[in-house]
């Protein structure tokens, strides 16, 4: 059975980033975006990682310029500006697409376990999140306008699993 610890990022500085490396945490895996209505979300997450890293809560970030070219930057731009509005201190990856032939091939497993509205597989917009067990399956997907804050019933369930 595939797992989200089975495939490889590279971290937003270049590194590789191995998804292992989080065997048995809590995921919260987020497609983001520089310039966008749900831009100031970076807080809400920032908040979850302060709140619950230490139980083993991961957010990860993955920057996606797909939707209406709202992350042109390079990735150190981009870092950089997380990093000076919103104090983000979760691990960012190196930016990707979420959607189509080039899609992450983590993005492409996300979508076909946990489909959107009607069954869709595809990620509408920036700030779509999935929330990972310690397992490494998908919990549940979460839509954009789902504001970081509202997930912490089931970031507590999920850890406490």
């Amino acid at each position: 059975m595939t797992t989200a610890y089975d495939f490889d990022a590279t971290r937003i500085d270049g590194a590789p980033q191995p998804l292992s490396d989080f065997r048995g945490q809590v995921l919260l895996i987020v497609n983001t975006a520089s310039a966008c209505g749900f831009t100031p979300q970076f807080t809400g997450l920032q908040a979850l990682h302060e709140r619950y890293g230490p139980r083993g809560l991961v957010v990860l970030g993955f920057p996606c310029n797909q939707f209406g070219h709202q992350d042109p930057g390079s990735n150190d731009a981009i870092a950089g500006f997380c990093q000076r509005n919103y104090g983000v201190q979760f691990p960012m990856m190196s930016k990707i697409d979420v959607n189509g032939s080039d899609a992450h091939p983590l993005y492409r497993w996300l979508t076909g376990e946990a489909p959107g509205v009607l069954g869709t597989k595809a990620i509408k917009w920036n700030f779509t999140k999935f929330l990972v067990g310690r397992d490494g399956q998908v919990i549940r997907r979460y839509a954009p306008q789902e504001a970081p804050e509202k997930l912490t019933g089931d970031i507590e369930a999920a850890l406490a699993a």
